[in-house]
């Protein structure tokens, strides 16, 4: 079957991201240009799972990351599901697979006075672009989005009476997350600016250039980087981190884990869970502080 129709499948069906989609069809590819150079040319779609094992095997050896092997295979897995439910294959030759053993990654928040430093201090707030890249940093540390769903924003989707943001997530799912007065604030600074910028091409989204297009995912990785490596020496400042210092702090504040999950946008707890790291770390200190016999 045509890997084109894999594609619709995973956009329409399945409604992953274009980006998402990508990656999976890269992944096969991988694959296939493997069986190209060890196995003449045989088909991705005509494996048994010997051949899968010995792309594992040669990964392995290669120094690619168990957790990176295990997302191609799942690609596969899933290109292969589809297979059988399309009635191409009988038999799913990763059936008995089971994923490789992968170090937890753990990657450490920015700190709240990190975070208060650069909203209050490192930001000097003059024109269209200082208010946006203020605004872009408020709103990933107030809410928690995602940098996509940060990237699609819409004006549409800011109400200032009920003080909430409407987020579009993951498989087209919307979310509400409440907004607070500093967020709220910054919003109005920033659309401002905004309505005085000479041309406006793409006048639903929120968040623009200065040239008035549609803020794109590379220049908020940029913002974030610019402005975090300034008060963090973390190794990596990324709008996930700042995603997951929203999710810790409100956890470490005494938040529900269950009502952090929902304003993720998470689907499952297990997925939440993994910002618990330093919420455990303040649970040992107030235990070491409070408890008779220690």
């Amino acid at each position: 079957m045509s890997i084109t129709a894999f594609s619709d499948y995973l956009l329409l069906e399945k409604k992953y991201s274009e980006h998402t989609a990508k990656a999976y069809l890269r992944d096969i590819e991988l694959f296939q240009e493997f069986l190209n150079d060890q196995h003449d040319s045989i088909d991705v779609v005509n494996v048994d799972y010997p051949e899968i094992r010995q792309w594992i095997v040669t990964m392995v050896e290669s120094g690619i990351k168990n957790r990176s092997i295990n997302r191609k295979i799942s690609s596969l897995n899933a290109y292969y599901k589809f297979l059988q439910k399309a009635q191409q294959i009988k038999i799913n030759p990763l059936k008995q697979h089971r994923a490789l053993k992968a170090a937890r990654k753990i990657e450490l928040p920015f700190s709240e006075a990190e975070l208060k430093s650069v909203l209050e201090n490192y930001i000097e707030i003059t024109d269209f672009e200082s208010s946006r890249d203020h605004l872009i940093i408020d709103l990933f540390y107030a809410t928690g989005i995602r940098r996509i769903e940060l990237v699609n924003l819409k004006l549409s989707d800011i109400d200032f009476q009920r003080r909430q943001l409407k987020v579009l997530g993951k498989r087209n799912k919307e979310r509400y997350i409440p907004l607070i007065d500093s967020t709220l604030h910054s919003l109005k600074v920033y659309l401002d600016y905004r309505s005085k910028l000479a041309s406006i091409n793409d006048k639903e989204f929120l968040l623009l250039t200065k040239k008035g297009l549609k803020i794109y995912e590379t220049l908020v990785y940029r913002i974030i980087n610019k402005y975090l490596s300034q008060v963090s020496s973390k190794a990596k400042c990324s709008p996930h981190v700042l995603r997951h210092s929203f999710a810790t702090h409100l956890l470490n504040g005494g938040a529900d884990l269950n009502a952090v999950k929902e304003l993720l946008g998470h689907t499952s707890l297990a997925a939440t869970q993994v910002y618990t790291h330093s919420s455990i770390a303040e649970l040992k200190k107030v235990y070491a502080k409070s408890h008779p016999r220690n």
